[in-house]
């Protein structure tokens, strides 16, 4: 690792569980000295350079991802890997409800502008059907919301 010599936080973590094993460590780097070889026009608010290796063994079967990051935030490495980890969750758990309920992925829609805006109404249909409290998926939720005849006056709150 080039940083070894440059002062910096480190911080790992570790989870077993569903047949897999993830360890993720995280260095991060605040020291504003060395900051301020990396400081550029573009990052006005540098407070620290953060890099993930995340090693994941499912099996016999090894993945490692690393990762950079810069941030605005000085925080320690502990901090930065569960905002990282945050991050991915937010992420992941997004595109997972997009796929399941709207087949987002298999979407053929590549005419001009025509993908990004049904991403946005797909966004949008989302979070009117998670204001609702019926204790059901947001697939059942969009089922309801195409066959019922109140539950779209409902969920546009009519």
């Amino acid at each position: 690792m080039q940083h070894r010599h440059v002062a910096h936080d480190y911080c790992q973590t570790t989870e077993k569980g569903h047949g897999r094993s993830e360890i993720r460590r995280c260095w991060v780097i605040t020291d504003e000295v060395s900051l301020h070889y990396l400081a550029s026009p573009k990052w006005p608010s540098l407070r620290a350079i953060a890099m993930v290796v995340g090693e994941r063994q499912v099996g016999d079967k090894i993945t490692t991802a690393v990762r950079d990051y810069i941030s605005s935030l000085p925080g320690p490495a502990k901090t930065m890997l569960r905002a990282v980890r945050r991050h991915w969750g937010i992420e992941n758990n997004l595109h997972r409800v997009l796929d399941i309920a709207f087949r987002e992925d298999k979407s053929r829609v590549r005419v001009g502008h025509a993908a990004e805006n049904l991403s946005i109404v797909r966004r949008i249909a989302l979070n009117l059907l998670k204001r609702k409290s019926v204790k059901v998926g947001i697939r059942v939720k969009r089922l309801m919301a195409a066959w019922g005849q109140a539950y779209p006056l409902k969920v546009q709150g009519v």
